[in-house]
């Protein structure tokens, strides 16, 4: 059994631990927060003791530290984990600039130890079927595409939405990394990017009920991007990442082949609609096999049954660890997204492309017999 100790315990904590107890071999047994009422509110409800950050990572039955604090934390609370020498998994982004991903990725080097990183959406059924349609050439080679996340912002919903609207936060680096994600382990790395970036206006107001509603919060960060991604086998994906948006009709992700089109769902859910066509044109559905993490066992904020198996990618890197192979939610994947996703921010401010300096491999793909060894069921 692999004990997990979690540092943060804001919004994101609670699917961790609601979710955790599906996968096998892995016990979250102590939860941590600067703020101990925050921790001490999540051991009522779920069960793991309270601990201080530092009493946490001392804990001699914690093997894996998942780092679920705010973006601009990402990188030394990691560091802080590894140099306690505790393999760690981050929530996304894994950090916001390559500068410290190349820190994190020597000293885990050093250490021998493991680094993982969300989003791990990307092991759902719904966009399993769509990378077992690209690799057995139903739709061919994929040369072009399109992917957008469009909305309008956080402070609609989130109790605390500053940090979103801060540097680190706007929609490319926190909606981003499940469509940067997607789209590598569906086509491969990125080669170069350019982008288009805006704010529509200079401050949010709350209106999410609760004491804060009516508070205005600065905007330092471009909420509107439109950037070209070029992939090294050619591929060109237009991808616009937007919370200036009220309403628009765009698909979450269209990817165009030399044989035919593919349609891929939201890959910030595990499960959803794929279609598919073919040199006729005619959009069909695609045919999924069944797959343990398509299965819907959440309702979403819109009343619609979803899947959502979120520690997936913990529990898929626990496995490796014990087997001593690659886990699929690398840290090389997490850099590689990272690098692309800051890289288009910088080409909007800068007016340039932008060519990576990092690469990765595309994850192995995650079959249903796989899927179904993570959980207890």
């Amino acid at each position: 059994m692999i004990g997990v100790g979690i540092i943060g315990c804001g919004n994101i904590s609670t699917a961790y631990l609601r979710l955790a107890p599906l996968f096998k071999g892995l016990e979250v047994r102590a939860v941590a927060d600067m703020n101990m009422t925050a921790a001490q509110a999540r051991s009522k409800e779920f069960g793991p003791r309270a601990l201080s950050v530092e009493d946490l990572l001392a804990a001699n039955d914690i093997d894996i530290v998942v780092n679920l604090t705010i973006p601009d934390a990402h990188f030394a609370v990691t560091k802080a984990i590894l140099k306690a020498g505790k393999h760690a998994y981050s929530e996304k982004p894994f950090v916001l600039t390559i500068e410290e991903g190349k820190e994190l990725r020597d000293l885990a080097a050093k250490s021998g130890l493991r680094v993982g990183s969300a989003p791990d959406t990307f092991f759902g059924g719904a966009h399993q079927a769509a990378r077992a349609a690209i690799d057995s050439g139903r739709v061919g080679e994929i040369t072009a595409g399109t992917a957008h996340v469009l909305s309008h912002g956080m402070e609609h919903w989130h109790p605390n939405p500053d940090f979103f609207f801060l540097p680190g936060g706007g929609p490319m680096l926190d909606l981003g990394p499940y469509y940067v994600t997607n789209l590598i382990q569906l086509i491969g790395p990125v080669k170069r990017v350019a982008a288009l970036t805006s704010a529509a206006t200079p401050t949010r107001t709350i209106s999410t009920p609760g004491p804060r509603r009516g508070d205005a919060i600065p905007v330092k960060t471009p909420t509107n991007i439109h950037a070209l991604l070029e992939f090294f086998n050619g591929a060109t994906i237009t991808l616009s990442t937007s919370w200036d948006v009220w309403a628009h009709r765009h698909g979450n992700m269209e990817l165009y082949g030399t044989e035919g089109s593919l349609f891929v769902p939201d890959p910030n859910w595990f499960s959803g609609r794929v279609d598919i066509a073919g040199r006729d044109g005619k959009i069909r559905e695609l045919k999924q096999r069944a797959h343990p993490f398509a299965v819907p066992n959440m309702k979403s904020g819109d009343g619609v049954m979803r899947a959502n198996y979120r520690t997936a990618g913990l529990a898929e890197m626990a496995q490796a660890i014990a087997h001593d192979r690659v886990h699929r939610c690398s840290l090389e994947l997490a850099l590689h997204a990272v690098e692309v996703m800051t890289a288009v921010l910088r080409s909007g401010d800068t007016g340039q492309f932008v060519s990576m300096t990092t690469t990765c491999e595309r994850p192995a793909a995650l079959p249903a017999s796989e899927a179904r060894k993570l959980l207890k069921k």
